[in-house]
């Protein structure tokens, strides 16, 4: 089947925008081809520093005859609706049926020919194509993201005719614009045209740009006796900036290797596009650098290798002036700075901030193994180096400076502190376990949440403007890697007694900076916080779940545990664990259907007036099923109170599936209704110590299945 390809082809796309936009070339020409009525057998989009490709495979001549049936008024409706259903069918009184009194209208619409729907879908693409930033030029009205330049449009190998604000559609296209030919390109199909670029020094695929950076720079280096430093990011990025990527290895001055590594790298990446170089034999940063070249120089790359030095050597001296003064100035200075930065406007300062976090830092000490007095000292220190000239220059570095200025006067625990506080920041990132980190980490990011939890800026739908949602997840990690035993966001709460009264609700209710949480009571705590703290406790239940739904963990199971008002992570994930595992077996299926039974019946009962309560009474148990159930129940009722006061939930599981084959008999053999009233409610009587003594180790009501 025929075959269309098209490019718009322009003056350089930024490369953080290509993948966005094949992805939306994608979507966009795929809606509206199916919308007409059009299938096909592949799709694909390429995406480049000066062109947008589309190729789709196996596209019929023309799209198929459609016939469609609308309903309209009945047949005696007043002139006025006639008139309307005419007017939207464009059919006459006499081309309408009648059936059961109502009008029908069968409207019979013929294929229309692929090229038409084509030329029309390609312009209609363009006009309305989502770029982040796009321009006008000249006197048309078409706005794209640089100048298009031109359009290929082929269907089965000929030309699509149209024209788009002036630019019409052909069978031309551009080589390279320093390397190729200089001549327009004719093409006829997608492997004509993929081969004829590529002998004019373009490659077309972006996977193919970045296996050529990679193989080439991990050649120079090797030749060299270098190691390359992997950065995905980058080579997404420079595989946007060259169509036919050259890889150099160029030389620095290696005085600069005295600088920390992560501002070498950056000053690399962030200004220069450069990769960074390391010694296989030191594993440290080595005196050279990997620059990509949209052109293959005739000289080697010696002179673009000399020109990227010289810039280089620029950017890194900018880099040592800060690097100098920070290490002049200091951390006072620093934080003196930080009274005069707003946080959050209901929140104080990032001083405020700090003092926050440094009180909870040192009430989470305790509880990760860590000196109350250091936690607090790294937590003073944290946020010092958002002043430092380094971090102003580049924020990516903010903590990992920090770590470096603080190593010398406070040691290593405290600078690795300073330096690690904000892991995890996401599902790839180590998860910090020196216990003094942790402690730092956590009250950096309790601080976050209860803070905005406490004014009512809580994530709704896809928005977290605040990132909640990350810090949630990082405290869920660093809780559940590390062990914490503590319940959330309990420890956090007591670090906004320093924030203003007038930022919180319900106003006024808000003690004087500095005055112990503890003191004011439980009833306080109930009638502040604990609006805030069932909140942040969902909000947890609800991270957790997409943790463990990550991990393949059933999020049905998440509300089980929850639901029994546990708020120790660990605690609940081990729950979880065991009651997956438990669910998993003969045992648990089967229990788990007699569990319900038993609600079910107790649910119903309870509807027509209140359950009896009490114990079972032993003695007026006459059918050997209730019998046994009665006494495997008090069993497995003290093998479960034992196992869970031992935090041993695979236990607690193994003691309940005792009672699978006792219920199975139970329900076999047993009427629970019976007409003896004092036999139905000493069987209800059992169905519910059933159904307490499962509900201690989770809510079965709250399992799926």
């Amino acid at each position: 089947m025929p075959q269309l390809l098209l490019e718009l082809f322009s003056e350089e796309i930024p490369a953080r925008m290509q993948a966005g936009a094949a992805r939306d070339l994608e979507r966009m020409a795929s809606e509206r081809l199916k919308a007409a009525g059009l299938t096909w057998d592949a799709l694909t989009t390429y995406a480049g520093p000066r062109r947008l490709t589309l190729v789709i495979e196996g596209l019929p001549a023309a799209t198929p005859d459609r016939s469609e049936e609308l309903k309209g008024p009945r047949a005696n409706a007043p002139e006025q609706a006639l008139e309307g259903f005419l007017r939207k069918t464009g059919l006459t009184r006499d081309q309408l049926t009648e059936r059961d009194g109502i009008l029908f209208a069968v409207i019979n619409e013929a294929g229309r020919p692929t090229p038409t729907v084509i030329a029309e879908t390609v312009d209609a693409v363009i006009r309305a194509f989502p770029w982040p930033k796009s321009m006008r030029w000249g006197s048309g009205t078409l706005r794209w993201v640089r100048p298009l330049k031109r359009i290929v449009a082929l269907f089965d190998g000929q030309v699509v005719p149209f024209a788009v604000d002036g630019i019409e559609s052909g069978d031309l296209t551009e080589g390279h614009r320093f390397m190729g030919k200089g001549q327009p390109i004719k093409v006829h199909a997608f492997a004509d045209y993929r081969e004829k670029l590529e002998a004019d020094f373009v490659l077309l695929d972006a996977a193919d740009r970045k296996l050529k950076i990679l193989e080439a720079a991990r050649a120079a280096c090797h030749a060299r006796g270098l190691e390359l430093v992997d950065d995905d990011g980058l080579l997404d990025e420079v595989s946007g900036l060259a169509e036919w990527p050259t890889p150099i290895l160029g030389d620095m001055d290696p005085q600069f290797l005295d600088l920390p590594p992560e501002v070498v790298r950056l000053s690399m990446k962030v200004h220069q596009k450069y990769f960074a170089v390391r010694d296989p034999a030191t594993g440290k940063l080595a005196p050279h650098f990997i620059v990509v070249a949209n052109v293959e120089a005739s000289d080697g790359g010696t002179a673009l290798a000399a020109g990227n030095s010289r810039v280089l050597s620029a950017r890194l001296n900018d880099a040592r002036f800060f690097w100098d003064e920070d290490r002049k100035t200091g951390f006072d200075a620093w934080t003196k700075k930080l009274s005069g930065v707003t946080f959050h406007a209901k929140l104080g300062t990032l001083a405020e901030r700090v003092d926050r976090i440094a009180a909870l830092a040192r009430e989470i000490a305790p509880l990760v193994g860590a000196d109350p007095d250091q936690a607090e000292t790294a937590a003073r220190l944290s946020k010092a180096d958002l002043a430092s000239a380094m971090v102003g220059e580049f924020p990516e570095l903010q903590g990992i400076m920090g770590g470096y200025y603080a190593r010398a006067d406070h040691g290593d625990a405290i600078a690795d502190a300073v330096r690690d506080h904000y892991k995890p920041q996401g599902p790839a990132d180590t998860v910090p376990t020196a216990p003094l980190t942790v402690a730092v980490a956590l009250a950096d990011k309790l601080d976050t949440l209860v803070g905005f939890f406490a004014i009512d800026e809580k994530p709704t739908g896809s928005k977290d403007p605040f990132a909640l949602r990350r810090a949630a997840l990082g405290v869920i990690r660093l809780v559940l890697e590390n062990n914490v035993r503590t319940s959330l966001p309990g420890p956090a709460i007591s670090s906004f007694w320093m924030i203003p009264e007038a930022t919180m609700l319900p106003p006024g209710t808000m003690p004087a900076a500095g005055i112990d949480f503890i003191s004011r009571g439980d009833q306080f705590r109930r009638e502040v916080y604990g609006p805030i703290e069932r909140d942040m406790q969902a909000f947890f239940a609800d991270r957790l779940k997409v943790l463990l739904r990550d991990q393949g963990k059933r999020h049905d199971l998440v509300d089980a545990v929850f639901a029994l008002g546990d708020d120790d992570l660990v605690r609940i994930v081990r729950r979880v664990e065991a009651l997956d595992a438990f669910l998993a077996t003969d045992d648990g299926t089967n229990l788990l259907a007699g569990y319900k039974r038993a609600s079910n019946i107790l649910k119903a009962e309870a509807k027509k007036g209140p359950l009896p309560v009490g114990a079972v009474d032993a003695s007026a148990l006459s059918q050997p099923s209730e019998q046994r159930l009665a006494e495997v129940v008090e069993a497995t009722t003290k093998a479960v109170d034992a196992a869970l006061g031992a935090e041993d939930f695979t236990e607690a599981m193994g003691a309940l599936s005792e009672l699978r084959a006792p219920v199975d008999a139970f329900f076999t053999d047993v009427l629970v209704n019976s007409d003896v009233a004092e036999e139905r409610d000493n069987r209800l009587k059992l169905l519910g110590q059933v159904r307490d003594v499962m509900g201690r180790v989770a809510d079965f009501g709250q399992v799926a299945g």
